[in-house]
Formats: structure tokens, C-alpha cells, sequence
């Protein structure tokens, strides 16, 4: 797996949206991750978490599916960063796990676009160990949500919006 670029680092942290019941980013999923994403800047995005024993694999280590899950939204987010409407599906993706991911650990989260062709994109994403380490990498390619599909969507009861902090809780 080659990873085109390196994730930009922006100065300027601005919080993209979340819904309600995503498993990654729902605020009111009572078993969901509830991730908060930032803009790095244009094209770039990122998140911290700290995996629990709920999410284990190996003894304090973090399941591999898991990390995956949050990987392709993370990637797939990085189009939100340039547009904050436009959703997009993942048609393919491909992770390197290189070092195990642990437990009860701060990791970061990165996601950035390769390349954009609006219809389809490719992005690409790490998961960062504390001291630098890049743990996993991944490639994906998104597709966009047809028009149709998406008008029919009920933002309204998605709650697709920015929380504040005090709402995460």
C-alpha cells in the first residue's frame, strides 16, 4: 500500500458535524464511539480516542475491526473538510496494519484526500500511536451519495449538525 502524501497539519481546528445515531460519531447511540472530528484544513481531518476493554481484542489490544471502522470515517470525512454537505460512500478500502493498537491509549486519527474527482475520490488515513508511530494506514476510494438518495434523506431526525461539548455528554 503506497499512501500518496503525508497528512497536512493545520493550525486551525474546526468542528465538522455529528448525528445522532451513527455508530462512529452519533452523539445519542448509547453504544456508539461518539467521535468528534476536526478540520485540519482544507482536504484534512482529524480525531483522538481512547479505546477501552470494550473494543479489545487480544488482551489491551484494540480490535482490528474496530480500528478499521473508525479509519474509513475518518477518510471518508476528509471530503466534509472541503464540503460540509457532500456524503459519500465507501466502494473500497484497504488497511496495513503495522503495529498493534492499544488499549486505554490515546490515539490520533488522521484522514486526508489524495485525489478528487467529485463523483469519486481517493482518500487516505492513519491511526497514530502517541509517540508517533503510524500503527495502521489506509487507502479508500468514496463514492458520492446519488442526489436522489440523499434528498431523501430526513436530516431533521439524523440531527446532523455541530454539538456543543456539554451535548456530547
Amino acid at each position: 500500500m503506497s499512501v500518496k502524501k503525508q497528512a497536512p497539519q493545520g493550525e486551525t481546528r474546526t468542528p465538522q458535524p455529528n448525528s445522532r445515531k451513527c455508530f462512529v460519531c452519533g452523539i445519542a447511540n448509547p453504544i456508539g464511539l461518539k467521535i468528534r472530528f476536526l478540520n485540519t484544513g482544507p482536504g484534512s481531518i482529524e480525531a483522538r480516542l481512547t479505546l477501552t476493554e470494550y473494543y479489545q481484542s487480544y488482551p489491551g489490544i484494540a480490535h482490528g475491526g474496530i480500528v478499521a471502522t473508525i479509519l474509513d470515517e475518518t477518510m471518508g470525512r476528509s471530503i466534509l473538510s472541503v464540503d460540509e454537505g457532500r456524503l459519500m460512500y465507501t466502494g473500497k478500502m484497504e488497511l496495513r496494519y503495522r503495529h498493534p493498537v492499544p488499549l486505554d491509549t490515546e490515539i490520533l486519527f488522521r484522514g486526508w484526500i489524495v485525489k478528487d474527482r467529485q463523483r469519486i475520490a481517493q482518500v487516505a488515513g492513519e491511526a497514530v500511536l502517541p509517540d508517533g508511530t503510524v500503527a495502521v494506514e489506509a487507502t479508500s476510494t468514496v463514492v458520492m451519495i446519488p442526489s436522489e438518495e440523499l434528498a431523501s434523506m430526513n436530516t431533521d431526525d439524523v440531527g446532523w449538525r455541530v454539538y456543543e461539548d456539554h451535548e456530547f455528554d
